[in-house]
């Protein structure tokens, strides 16, 4: 997607939503910013920050390489068949995150320093964490322990993921799970203020962001988990033994966008309203696993209504990499439903959830052997997805008792693992990178190649390329780069 339309169509819009913090564009350059600007004014920004990175270009990719959508056109069409290069996210890692969402929390860290008003410095710090962890699940090896400082680092180094997920203390570099704890423990700490409408997440219950702090040290350490499985089940257990993560759909760390003109969410903008969105429609291959006989509805998973629309008289769809005529007219496509978008575009944008949490611990219970019954926080997993799509307490235990093949976990331990990821897959519908992150680190779902696939030696994506820009103002980076085809350090699959 070009800088010109981006500014235009998505850009422009968030920047507006963010207020003070549009003058905070350049990571590497002193922001020309007010003298003073207060906590209440940086916090809704670089929250909307982080949603909007999540929420935009980066999840038409992930929606499509994890086979939610289709690409009918532009940028979505090399996607589909995995032909990924340094000038795709450009947008995204200059304004949305580093530029945007990252250099929001860490000016707010600082405003909020001058007051004591730990309770901001606590939301920032997880967010902050929260942030730099998609960060360098898309790109690896990134800058971190030197970035967001200005002129006393223009060009970063990059730290290696291990040192940013587990820390390294020679090298002056926190880990993620430690920037976190920092964070919880800022908010356990005395507050002179605390975030109210202002915090456009939990409206100011700060003992939400606890949980959801705790659970992000979950989601960070299952996606270690491979790689560190003793680290992994030593925090896993570490959250346990405190016991305050997020238990129920209410608690879910979502971002609200408005539903008026220049305030709704990226994926509104992309796939059902603005002018990319002919570029998306739904994957024949999801409505197969949603919908596997055409003629038994009782196989037919009840989210597929809520999760996508139906236009026309039945969901319109097209194969991954599809090369042949689309089908017409354009306005009988099947596409994201209001679930993932909203109604007109408000969202919510989800970042961390319940049922993710579930899903998280039937699998660590299962390989890591921490407390829990994996058989039962499986089915809670897929009960608080359905939930979350509005399905009724009947029929979701009528769609699990006529499917005992998916109600049940059954077999090996892998197996019974392929089981949890296939359906923590359909529960992240509206969320391609955090499906990316669980398909690159266990490979499920089972996926196989789209049609007239590309890219490198025709394999799906397993990183992005790092961004062209920054490999030619910054000699840390390497040149050339870690293609397409290149693991993270966590992803040993």
């Amino acid at each position: 997607m070009k800088i010109s339309s981006y500014k235009k169509f998505l850009l422009v819009p968030f920047l507006l939503s963010m207020g003070a913090c549009s003058n905070y564009l350049d990571v590497n350059v002193t922001p020309n910013n007010p003298t003073e600007v207060t906590p209440p004014v940086l916090l809704p920004s670089a929250l909307a920050g982080s949603a909007f990175a999540n929420n935009g270009e980066l999840n038409r990719f992930g929606s499509v390489v994890m086979n939610y959508l289709s690409g009918a056109g532009g940028s979505p069409t090399n996607y589909d068949r995995f032909n990924t290069n340094g000038a795709d996210f450009g947008n995204q890692w200059r304004f949305d995150i580093y530029g945007g969402a990252l250099v929001g929390y860490q000016k707010l860290i600082e405003a909020a320093d001058k007051t004591n008003s730990k309770a901001y410095t606590g939301i920032a710090k997880i967010m902050k964490a929260y942030t730099f962890s998609m960060v360098t699940d898309i790109w690896g090896d990134v800058p971190y322990s030197q970035a967001l400082q200005g002129e006393a680092f223009i060009q970063p180094r990059l730290d290696k993921q291990e040192d940013i997920y587990k820390g390294n203390q020679a090298s002056g570099i926190q880990s993620l799970f430690d920037l976190v704890r920092e964070g919880l423990a800022d908010l356990e700490a005395p507050s002179t203020s605390k975030p109210a409408a202002d915090d456009i997440v939990y409206g100011g219950t700060i003992d939400n962001w606890k949980r959801a702090g705790y659970t992000l040290m979950l989601k960070m350490a299952n996606t270690i988990s491979k790689k560190e499985p003793a680290l992994a089940k030593t925090i896993i257990t570490e959250v346990l033994a405190k016991n305050l993560y997020i238990t129920s759909n209410a608690q879910d760390l979502n971002v609200k966008f408005g539903s008026s003109v220049g305030s709704t969410s990226a994926i509104w903008n992309l796939a059902v309203f603005g002018s990319f969105s002919n570029e998306l429609i739904l994957s024949t291959r999801f409505l197969n696993v949603l919908r596997p006989s055409a003629t038994d509805a009782t196989k037919t998973d009840p989210r597929l209504a809520v999760f996508y629309t139906k236009p026309s008289t039945d969901y319109v769809s097209i194969d991954n990499g599809f090369a042949g005529t689309l089908p017409t007219p354009t306005t009988t496509w099947s596409r994201y439903g209001a679930y993932v978008t909203g109604a007109q575009g408000e969202g919510p944008v989800r970042l961390i959830t319940n049922f993710q949490r579930a899903f998280i611990l039937a699998e660590s219970a299962l390989t890591l052997g921490t407390a829990g019954d994996p058989q039962a926080l499986y089915t809670e997993g897929i009960t608080a997805s359905m939930k979350l799509a509005g399905i009724t307490d009947a029929a979701i235990a009528a769609y699990l008792t006529a499917n005992p093949n998916i109600a049940t976990l059954t077999g090996t331990n892998e197996q019974k693992l392929e089981q949890i990821i296939t359906q923590k897959w359909i529960a992240w519908t509206g969320n391609g990178l955090e499906s990316w992150n669980d398909w690159r680190r266990t490979g499920y779902p089972r996926l196989t190649a789209s049609q007239n696939a590309v890219g490198i030696d025709g394999t799906r994506p397993v990183r992005a390329a790092y961004i062209t820009q920054e490999i030619e103002r910054n000699p840390n980076f390497p040149n050339p780069g870690p293609q397409s085809n290149a693991k993270l350090w966590w992803d040993v699959d």
